[in-house]
């Protein structure tokens, strides 16, 4: 049985993700930072019949949490198949019920040290720390969650449909991590690992504040798909199929809708 390890998945689109693995016949350890919260998850699945899961206490922001979560995981498994790197942040507050983007000219170092302290260190933290499971593996899968507002190309393009819609934390952190992601898939190109970056669309979940349009099952589809691609499947690649584009593929500079 193949085994998954899931950040930030007790609930919304790592939940959903959780979920889909588990009726694929996958054996899930669901990482929550929250004790409680990933309990009430594991418990969930659990009464949906969904049994070959259980709870990995992990908070990708402390580098202590994330060693003491690859210990607790070595002593249940010495194989890893596949990590999703699914927890993030977009760090917006709300005034009036409307976001309040952050700017370039205003937004202080400490508001994007959070956002990057999720979005882009702590992917580094766990891929890290569990690469030596994953290598053990036949066919090593990492997915990380993007967004096409890390696209460059996309927010100078004055053409595009929210040009003058910009969050300079969330987006800055996402083109981290789709860099991240290329140079991760090319150091690991001569091994069966397949490594790419996955954006699950416009969803609605408490990450947007309900805003999205699109459901948590489809973004999970998305995700899924590339975590589970054969020997044939592609790597170092940016992916989402609700995209307008052959075989759902993002061009890193390019994209020609507004996702989540």
């Amino acid at each position: 049985m193949k085994k998954a390890l899931i950040t930030g998945a007790n609930k919304g689109i790592g939940f959903e993700v959780a979920k889909q693995l588990l009726q694929k016949g996958y054996y899930v350890y669901l990482g929550s930072r929250d004790l409680n919260n990933g309990k009430e998850a594991v418990e969930k699945l659990k009464n949906e019949g969904l049994k070959n899961v259980e709870l990995l206490e992990i908070d990708v922001t402390n580098q202590d949490s994330v060693n003491s979560a690859r210990i607790e995981l070595g002593k249940k498994t010495q194989v890893l198949d596949v990590l999703i790197n699914n927890a993030g942040i977009n760090g917006i507050e709300f005034k009036d019920g409307k976001p309040v983007m952050h700017t370039a000219t205003e937004t202080g170092v400490d508001i994007y040290k959070k956002v990057f302290e999720v979005n882009v260190y702590g992917v580094i933290r766990v891929t890290q720390a569990f690469l030596d499971l994953l290598r053990k593996s036949s066919a090593p899968r990492i997915v990380n969650v993007s967004s096409s507002q890390g696209s460059l190309t996309l927010h100078s393009d004055p053409n595009f449909i929210h040009y003058n819609f910009k969050g300079s934390v969330y987006q800055s952190s996402k083109s981290a991590l789709n860099m991240y992601t290329i140079v991760l898939a090319y150091e690991l190109k001569d091994l069966p690992f397949k490594v790419n970056a996955v954006s699950p669309g416009s969803t609605k979940t408490d990450f947007n504040h309900n805003l999205g349009q699109g459901s948590v099952v489809d973004a999970g589809n998305r995700i899924v798909k590339y975590a589970i691609i054969g020997e044939d499947g592609p790597t170092g690649k940016f992916f989402s199929e609700d995209m307008n584009t052959d075989n759902g593929e993002i061009p890193w500079q390019k994209i020609t809708k507004f996702m989540r």
